[in-house]
Order: C-alpha cells, then structure tokens, then sequence
C-alpha cells in the first residue's frame, strides 16, 4: 500500500513538472534561438567582414574574412568627437536614472492617494500610452511644437512679440528637449510598477501609523518608501547596466537627424549607426554593441556589490 501511494506521488511529481516545463518551453526556447544563438555572431568583433560573391553565405564570408584583432574597437575612441558622444551618453543616462527613479516614485506614491478607482485608473492609462508609442510618432508631437513655421510654440511667441527661436540649428536646447521627451514616455512605465509594489503593502501598517499620531507624509516617509527599497534598488542596479547604452530612436529620430545638433544629440548608438552605414562596416558595429555590453555587465556587478554592501536583501543576485 505504501509503495503504491509513493508510486502515485512520483506520477503526480512528474506530471506536474511536466506541466511546468511546457509553460516554460516557449520562452526558453525564444532565448536560445534569439539571444544564445546569435552570439556566435561576436566574432565579428574582430573581424574585416567581407561579402564574397562566389559564396555568398554568411558563415563562408565569416571564415575568410580577415581577422583583425582589436581594430574593430578603435574607431570609438580614434576621433575628436569621441569624449562629446560618451560624455552625452553617460551624462544624459545618470540624469535620467536619478530623475526618472524621483518623478516615478513621486507619481506612483500621488496615484496611490487617489481615492476614485475611476480617476486612478484614468491617470494610470494616460501616463502609461505614452510607453506604447514609437519615437517616430513621438519625433511628430514634438516636431508640432518645435516646427521653425507652424509649430505652437513658434506661433505664440510670435504673437506675443518674441523673436521665434530655431530649435532644429540651436544645440543649447535639446538636452532639456531630450529630457521632457524621455521622462514623458518612460515615466508612466516605472510608475506602474512602483505603484504595483505601493498596493502590496499591508493596510494595517498604514492604520497603525494612523493610531499612532503619524501625518500622511510621516506615513510615506517611513511605511511606503522603506517597502519600495528593494524595488528601487533592482531597478537601479538594471538601470545602471545600460549606462553605456542610449535610446536609438529618441536621438536619431526626435532630433530629425540635423547635423548642427550633434554635439547635444550624438550619442555612442547614433554614431556607430552613421559610420556604419558611411563605411559599410559591421565589424565595427559589432565592436561597439559588444564593448556596450561589457561595460553593462561590469556596471550592473558593480551596483549589485555596492548595493550588497549596504542592504544585502536589496541586491538583485
């Protein structure tokens, strides 16, 4: 008896993991042939990739293309303008690392006060499309405003006596231009899921606080934001990994690709794009995308270790 109930059990075990795998299998599968796979393609890193027309297969062209070793990575450091696009691409995303982490909470804690569903929910939604719309769509909103003859902006200070400023040849305004538009479209992103950790706090505490004399920002100060630590620090900790990389579309296409706002908009992505495209070299954009995720996964096991330092439960691994 008792070893046909344990044969039973067994059956049971494997039936369920069998079930379990099956969910899994899909997105296993979808990493390996998308993510895993293709990094045999690293390679061209350090290669002179080259198409040869007698047998133009990728990996014929692969293993008679020339290896040149590490010349793939110079081009990123090789030219005067190298410091202004990292220095734009490091700077921009620590400001937007520590603004978006300020403005998400800050909204995220403000919709939670908001006591009809109705509003709340109408709130969310508003702030969330934004994260849906490409930047093509985005470059337009922005290109309405900004426009050098039709835009909003343009008209009003013209109707109110302003000499109309050329946005598209000025560099001096886009890195606040950039900002707007980035904080407008990822906000409300962030903002769901802090919000979603301010609802799984237990009410009680809230309640207790209440009995105990505590204000409604004494509240927030020492209930909600101590329960948003460990998401604000596993947020940080993935933000911080792609500190070497930027946002194609936002600076490629919000900008409309004007060269006279390069030294505010040329980042590591769009510069590797347009030397790509100049040269033909895929090597070289290889290079980059391989030193980008270098640096990423030397940034992200640095945050994690400092995070670890001060809050070990915080830490992402």
């Amino acid at each position: 008896m008792a070893e046909k109930t344990k044969k039973k059990k067994l059956s049971a075990s494997k039936s369920k993991t069998l079930i379990l795998l099956s969910m899994v299998m899909p997105g296993a599968i979808w990493f390996l042939l998308l993510r895993y796979l293709p990094m045999a393609g690293i390679i061209l890193a350090f290669k002179d990739y080259k198409v040869y027309t007698k047998a133009p297969s990728f990996w014929n062209n692969l293993m008679h293309s020339k290896w040149v070793g590490l010349k793939n990575f110079k081009f990123l450091f090789a030219t005067n303008d190298s410091w202004v696009y990292i220095k734009n691409t490091i700077g921009y995303n620590v400001l937007w690392i520590i603004l978006g982490l300020v403005v998400s909470v800050a909204f995220a804690i403000i919709l939670n006060e908001i006591t009809q569903k109705f509003v709340a929910k109408a709130y969310q939604t508003m702030m969330f499309f934004p994260y849906f719309l490409s930047w093509v769509v985005a470059s337009y909103f922005v290109l309405a405003f900004l426009d050098p003859t039709r835009g909003l902006l343009t008209h009003w200070m013209s109707a109110h006596g302003m000499t109309p400023i050329q946005w598209y040849s000025e560099p001096k305004y886009w890195p606040y231009i950039l900002t707007i538009c980035n904080v407008w479209k990822n906000t409300g992103y962030s903002t769901i899921l802090y919000l979603a950790a301010i609802t799984g706090i237990d009410a009680s505490q809230y309640e207790a606080a209440s009995i105990d004399g505590a204000t409604k920002w004494q509240q927030i100060r020492y209930v909600t934001l101590p329960h948003l630590r460990t998401m604000i620090c596993i947020l940080l900790i993935m933000n911080v990994g792609k500190i070497f990389n930027s946002d194609f579309g936002l600076f490629y296409t919000v900008p409309l690709n004007s060269g006279s706002l390069y030294s505010a908009t040329q980042v590591i992505d769009t510069y590797v794009y347009r030397v790509m495209t100049s040269t033909n070299n895929i090597g070289m954009s290889t290079a980059a995308g391989l030193l980008q995720n270098l640096v990423g996964f030397v940034c992200i096991i640095t945050a994690n270790k400092v995070v670890q330092k001060i809050d070990e439960d915080s830490s992402l691994f």
